[in-house]
C-alpha cells in the first residue's frame, strides 16, 4: 500500500466517524517555543492548553512534522530520519480510553477491501502505563487481546506531558512484530527493534504540576474535561505495509535514493559508507523539499539554518559518493512528484521551490570549494604541530566568512581525526551576536508570564477588535498588569499592559505595525497607547503608560486610535498588496511573499528571488503600481471559508496560520489576498507609490523598500529639488544631466592624477636634499624629518626607499619620515642591510615613533610604516627614533 493510500484512508475512516478534518498546518511553527513543528498534535496545542476554543468535538489530520536532535545519526541507522507524517486524530472532551481504542483496533486490523489496513491481529501488542488498569481492561475484556500480549511500562515510554505544568495523562502503544528475524522475542519490553512501536495513545486526564523530566513531577487532580491525543507514525507503517526493512526503503525515500545512485553509479546495499550518504540523500533532499515548499528559506539563524544545514549535508554526501555536477535540480523533482500527491502546493509552487533549492546548492559548492581548501590548510596545521583539536577561531572563520555550518566541520574534522574547539566556537558567535542583534522579546510579549493574559482571556473571552469600521469607541479594562504583575488599579507614571473587552486598536500582526492614541476612562484618567501586541490567541493588550488620573479593572472607557497614523499605515498595506502583485505579474509565481513591514507612509516587502531584480523590471512595476491607483480601484474585503478563498485565487502567505474561516481582500481585478489588516477604500487614497531600490537580505529573498502618499511626494520633491540644482550648476536639461556629470567626473579624475602625478615627483625632487643631511649617529647614517601635509603613504614610502637607496651601501643607514595625511601623523621607516646587521629594525623603530604619536604599526626589518592620532608628536617621534637608534647601534 502506497504511502499517499495510507493517509487517504486514515483521513477518510476518522471522518465518516464524526471527524473534522484539519489540513496540515505549516512546518513553520505557531508557537515561539518551537522552530518548527515536531509532533502532530502542535496546531492542536492551544485547544489542549485551554487557549482557544477547539473547532469540533472531534478532529483528525495527516501533519507534515520536522525533528532535527538526531542530525548526526540519520542515515547511520535505519530508524532516524528529520521529516515524518504524523496521523493523528483527537477529541475535546468527546470520546475517551473506549472509544480511541476502538477506533485504532478497527482500523489497523479491518481487511483492506472494507477500508482498514489489514494487519494480522495476531502480531499487535499492547503496552499500557503501570497503573493504569482501565486501558488494560479495555484491551483484554473489550477488545480481545491475549493477556500475554498486554504489557505495563512505566512514566517514561508510556506517561505523556508537554514538559510544563499543564494537561498530562497515561499512553497506551500498539507495537508490531516484525518477526523472529528481527531479534528475541518478549514484547516490545523486551525488543522494541522487532516489536516496532506504530501508534500511540494518549489519554490526556490529568494536570501535572512543575518538575524536571520525564517523571519528577506531581500529580496535581484531573482534568474537568478529557481529552484524546494520538500519533502513527505514517512512515513506520508503510514499512510494514510495504514489506520493507526500513523506512528508507518506502515508496516516497526509494526513489529518492534510486534517482541517487543513478547520479552517481553507487549502489545501495553494496557498502556501508555509500549506504549511509544515500539515506542521508534521500532524508535531507526530501526534509529541504517540504521546508522550501512551506516558505522556509536557507539562513544563518533558526529555521533558515536547519534548512541550510540538512541541505548542505546532501550535497556534500553526493560529492562523497562522486557527483561532480549540480544534482539538486533532479532530486528536488522526483520529491516533488512523489510527495505531490499528498500535497499539491508542491507541484503548485514547483519553480519557487526549484529557484530557492538551486541557488543554494550554487552558492554552497562556491562555498564547498574555497572552504575546503581552508579546512584543508587548518587540519593540515593543526596536525602538524602535534595537536588533535581545530582551533574555535578556524572554525568560526569557516561559518563567518565561508557560510560552513558548524556541524559540516565538525564532520569533515572528525573524518580527519579531530575534534573541534566548540566552545571556543560558541563564544565567538555569542560575541557576533551580542553585537548584532537587539532582542525584541520583550516589544513581543511584554514582561509578563503568559499565564496573566491566558487567565484573562479565560474570566472575559477573546477581545472584540472592532478597527475595521470604527477608529474609536466605548470599552471595558478587563485586564490590568503594571510593569508585567497584574493589578486592580494603576495611577499615573506607571507602565501598563491594558486589556479591553472590545478595541479599535490594531495588534500587530501580518506585517502591520500596531495602532497607537488614548484610552480615557470617565474618571478623567488618561493612558497613551504606544503599542498593541497578542501574546496569546485573540487577546490583544495595549501597552503604554498612565498619563493622569487612577486606572481600574472594570472601569468604562473611551479607546480612540490616532487616525492619521492608522490612514498612512493603511496606505503602505494596500500599497504592499499592490507590489506583491505586480512583482508575480512580472517574476512569476517564484516572486512569493517572505515577509513585509507596513509602517505610516512607507513599507517593506520581502520576496523570493533567486537574483537581484533588474532596474528596468523594477520601474515597469512601479509604473504598473501607480497605474492601477489612477484606476481608482475599489478595495473590498470579505470573509469566507478557506476552501472558498483557495478557489477564488487568494495568495495567502508562507509561516501564517489561517483558521476554517479567513479574510480576503481584493483591489479591483488586480489583487486579492488573504488578509486581516487595515486598507483604503480606494486605490486613488494611495496618491503615489516609488520604490527605493531592492536588495539581498539572505539566500533566495530579496527586499523592496518603499514610500507611499505624502512621503512618497516629499521625497521625489527632494529630488525635483537636487535635480534643478544641479541644472543650475552644470547648465543643462534634465535629460543632459547624466552626460554632462560623467564627463564632468572624467575630467576631473584625469586631473587628480596629474596632480598626484605632480605631487609625486615633487616628493620625490626632495631625495637628493634629504640624503645629503644624513646625521652620523654612532656610525649610522640617520635620515629624520617632515615632508609636506597631505603627501599619501605610498609617496612617502617610494621617497623612503629613495632617500635610503642614495647613501652608500656600505654605510648603515636609517631613514625615518613623517607626514600628516587627513589629520593625521604617518611615518615610514627604512634600513639597510648594514643597519640590520648592527640590529637596527625598521619594525622595530616604527612602534616606537607610533607609540610616540599615539598610534601602533608595524612592518618588517627592512621597512615598516605606522600611525597615530596626535600631529603635533612629531617632533617628539623623531626624537625617540634617533635615540632608540643611539642606544641600539
Amino acid at each position: 500500500m502506497e504511502s499517499a493510500e495510507i493517509r487517504r484512508r486514515w483521513l477518510s475512516f476518522f471522518e465518516e466517524r464524526g471527524h473534522t478534518v484539519v489540513p496540515s498546518a505549516s512546518l513553520i511553527a505557531d508557537d515561539p517555543t518551537l522552530l518548527l513543528v515536531n509532533a502532530g498534535m502542535v496546531p492542536f496545542k492551544p485547544y489542549f492548553l485551554g487557549e482557544a476554543k477547539p473547532p469540533a468535538p472531534r478532529a483528525t489530520s495527516v501533519q507534515k512534522c520536522v525533528r532535527t536532535p538526531d542530525i548526526e545519526e540519520v542515515g547511520k541507522t535505519t530508524r532516524h530520519g528529520t521529516f515524518f507524517q504524523m496521523c493523528g486524530n483527537f477529541s475535546f472532551g468527546d470520546y475517551f480510553k473506549e472509544g480511541a481504542i476502538k477506533f485504532a483496533w478497527e482500523l489497523l486490523t479491518s481487511s483492506v477491501a472494507d477500508g482498514g489496513y489489514g494487519l494480522d491481529s495476531e502480531r499487535l501488542w499492547i503496552t499500557v502505563y503501570k497503573e493504569d488498569d482501565e486501558a488494560e481492561q479495555i484491551w483484554r475484556d473489550v477488545i480481545g487481546v491475549p493477556a500475554e500480549r498486554i504489557q505495563r511500562l512505566g512514566m517514561g515510554p508510556n506517561f505523556w506531558s508537554m514538559g510544563v505544568p499543564g494537561p498530562c495523562g497515561p499512553c497506551s502503544e500498539i507495537n508490531y512484530d516484525r518477526g523472529p528475524e528481527f531479534g528475541e522475542e518478549g514484547g516490545p519490553a523486551v525488543n522494541d527493534e522487532r516489536y516496532v512501536e506504530i501508534w500511540n495513545l494518549v489519554f490526556m486526564q490529568y494536570e501535572r504540576g512543575a518538575g524536571e523530566g520525564k517523571e519528577d513531577f506531581p500529580i496535581l487532580g484531573d482534568l474537568p474535561s478529557k481529552n484524546i491525543d494520538t500519533g502513527l507514525g505514517l512512515e513506520r507503517l508503510a514499512m510494514i505495509l510495504q514489506g520493507v526493512q526500513n523506512m528508507y526503503e518506502t515508496d516516497t525515500l526509494r526513489v529518492v535514493m534510486d534517482k541517487a545512485t543513478e547520479l552517481t553509479g553507487v549502489r545501495y546495499g553494496a557498502e556501508h559508507g555509500s549506504d549511509v550518504s544515500l539515506r542521508v540523500v534521500a532524508d535531507h533532499i526530501r526534509t529541504s523539499v517540504m521546508l522550501i515548499g512551506d516558505g522556509v528559506t536557507p539562513g544563518n539563524e533558526g529555521r533558515g539554518y536547519v534548512l541550510r544545514r540538512i541541505m548542505r549535508r546532501a550535497i556534500r554526501n553526493m560529492r562523497l559518493m562522486g557527483a561532480t555536477e549540480p544534482v539538486v535540480a533532479e532530486l528536488a523533482d522526483v520529491v516533488i512528484k512523489t510527495m505531490g500527491e499528498q500535497y499539491p502546493e508542491l507541484i503548485t509552487d514547483r519553480k519557487r521551490i526549484e529557484a530557492v533549492a538551486l541557488a543554494e546548492e550554487a552558492a554552497f559548492l562556491k562555498t564547498l570549494r574555497a572552504g575546503t581548501n581552508i579546512l584543508d590548510t587548518a587540519i593540515s596545521e593543526a596536525k602538524a604541530g602535534g595537536g588533535t583539536v581545530l582551533a574555535g577561531d578556524k572554525a568560526f572563520l569557516l561559518h563567518d566568512t565561508w557560510g560552513f555550518p558548524i556541524d559540516l566541520t565538525l564532520e569533515m574534522a572528525a573524518e580527519q581525526g579531530l575534534s573541534v574547539d566548540e566552545d571556543g566556537f560558541r563564544r565567538l558567535m555569542k560575541q557576533q551576536r551580542d553585537h548584532a542583534k537587539a532582542d525584541a522579546k520583550a516589544k513581543k510579549t511584554g514582561h509578563a508570564d503568559l499565564s496573566a493574559y491566558r487567565s484573562v482571556a479565560d474570566t472575559s473571552g477573546a477581545t472584540e477588535f472592532t478597527g475595521y469600521t470604527s477608529t474609536e469607541g466605548e470599552s471595558t479594562i478587563v485586564g490590568l498588569l503594571v510593569d508585567g504583575v497584574p493589578s486592580p488599579a494603576a495611577t499615573e507614571g506607571d507602565e501598563v499592559e491594558v486589556v479591553l473587552d472590545r478595541t479599535p486598536f490594531y495588534a500587530e500582526g501580518g506585517g502591520q505595525l500596531a495602532d497607537q492614541g488614548r484610552i480615557k476612562l470617565d474618571t478623567g484618567a488618561v493612558i497613551e497607547v504606544r503599542d498593541v501586541q497578542q501574546p496569546v490567541p485573540g487577546v490583544s493588550v495595549h501597552k503604554g503608560s498612565v498619563q493622569v488620573g487612577e486606572v481600574t479593572v472594570g472601569a468604562s472607557a473611551y479607546a480612540a486610535i490616532d487616525t492619521r497614523r492608522r490612514r498612512a499605515i493603511a496606505r503602505a498595506h494596500s500599497a504592499t498588496h499592490l507590489t506583491h502583485q505586480a512583482l508575480r505579474d512580472a517574476l512569476g509565481p517564484t516572486a512569493a511573499q517572505a515577509g513585509s513591514e507596513n509602517s505610516p507612509g512607507r513599507f517593506r516587502f520581502d520576496f523570493g528571488s533567486p537574483a537581484a531584480v533588474p532596474g528596468t523590471v523594477l520601474t515597469d512595476v512601479e509604473q504598473k503600481i501607480n497605474e492601477v491607483l489612477a484606476r481608482e480601484l475599489d478595495v473590498q474585503a470579505e470573509v469566507m471559508s478557506i476552501d472558498e478563498a483557495k478557489k477564488q485565487g487568494a495568495i495567502a502567505e508562507f509561516g501564517e496560520k489561517y483558521g476554517e474561516r479567513v479574510r480576503v481582500v481584493t483591489i479591483g481585478d488586480f489583487s486579492k489576498e488573504l488578509c486581516g489588516g487595515t486598507h483604503v477604500h480606494n486605490t486613488a487614497q494611495l496618491g503615489l507609490v516609488k520604490l527605493l531600490g531592492e536588495s539581498s537580505i539572505g539566500s533566495g529573498v530579496r527586499r523592496i523598500e518603499a514610500l507611499v502618499g505624502v512621503d512618497a511626494y516629499n521625497f521625489l520633491a527632494r529630488e525635483h529639488t537636487v535635480v534643478a540644482q544641479l541644472q543650475e550648476l552644470v547648465k543643462g536639461r534634465p535629460e543632459e544631466l547624466p552626460e554632462k556629470i560623467s564627463g564632468m567626473l572624467a575630467k576631473l579624475k584625469d586631473a587628480e592624477k596629474e596632480i598626484e602625478k605632480f605631487r609625486a615627483e615633487k616628493v620625490l625632487q626632495a631625495a637628493a636634499g634629504l640624503a645629503s643631511g644624513a646625521k652620523d649617529v654612532r656610525g649610522v647614517a640617520v635620515v629624520t624629518g617632515q615632508v609636506p601635509d597631505g603627501t599619501g603613504a605610498d609617496d612617502l614610502r617610494k621617497l623612503v626607499l629613495d632617500v635610503r637607496g642614495r647613501i652608500q651601501g656600505d654605510r648603515p643607514a636609517v631613514v625615518a619620515l613623517f607626514t600628516v595625511a587627513n589629520g593625521r601623523p604617518l611615518t615610514v621607516i627604512a634600513t639597510n642591510e648594514a643597519a640590520r646587521e648592527r640590529g637596527l629594525k625598521a619594525g622595530d623603530l616604527v612602534r616606537t615613533a607610533a607609540k610616540t604619536l599615539g598610534g601602533g604599526g608595524g612592518g618588517k626589518p627592512d621597512v615598516a610604516q605606522g600611525g597615530g592620532q596626535n600631529p603635533d608628536a612629531i617632533g617628539d617621534a623623531v626624537v625617540a627614533v634617533e635615540r632608540l637608534v643611539t642606544e641600539t647601534a
